[in-house]
C-alpha cells in the first residue's frame, strides 16, 4: 500500500505516530511511506524583501525541524521513508499530493477542534476531506 503521512510536527503528529506504532497493520515494510510537511508561504511583500537563498533555508529549516523526530521513529521502526518539505496552504497541497501521485491512504493526525472552532478558525483536516479523492484515516 501507497501511504501519505501528513505531519506538522504538533502533539497530534506525536499521537498519530503512536497510533501508527500500535497497529501494524498501517505500519509495516510491506508498504511504501511518503511523510509530507506544508510550510505556510512567507507573504508576498515580506518575501520580496529577503534574499531567496535565507528564504529557501527557512523553509527547508522548518521542513528538517519536523522531520527529524520522524525519520527517528521511522528508523527505529526499520522503515524506510522518503521525506517531502512543500511551501504553501497546507489543506491544498496535502489534498493535490495525495490525489496526485496515486496513494491508497492519506493518514493524518486531527486537533479535535468543536464545531465552533472549526467554523471561526477554519480546518485544515476539514478542507481536506472536502477536496481530496484519497481515502483519509484521522487520527485523533
Amino acid at each position: 500500500m501507497k501511504i501519505l503521512i501528513a505531519a506538522d510536527g504538533s502533539d497530534y503528529t506525536k499521537r498519530m505516530l503512536a497510533y501508527l506504532a500500535a497497529h501494524d497493520e498501517w505500519l509495516g515494510a510491506s508498504h511504501d511511506y511518503t511523510v509530507l510537511n506544508v510550510v505556510a508561504a512567507v507573504p508576498a511583500r515580506a518575501a520580496s524583501v529577503i534574499d531567496r537563498e535565507v528564504l529557501k533555508a527557512y523553509y527547508a529549516e522548518t521542513n528538517e525541524a519536523v522531520f527529524k523526530p520522524i525519520r527517528t521513529f521511522f528508523k527505529k521502526q526499520g522503515i524506510e521513508a522518503v521525506f517531502v518539505g512543500k511551501v504553501g496552504h497546507a489543506a491544498e497541497v496535502i489534498a493535490k499530493l495525495a490525489d496526485s501521485k496515486d496513494y491508497d491512504l492519506l493518514v493524518m493526525g486531527s486537533h479535535g477542534h468543536s464545531v465552533l472552532g472549526s467554523l471561526v478558525m477554519g480546518s485544515v483536516t476539514t478542507k481536506v476531506l472536502a477536496s481530496c479523492k484519497t481515502p483519509v484515516l484521522l487520527i485523533r
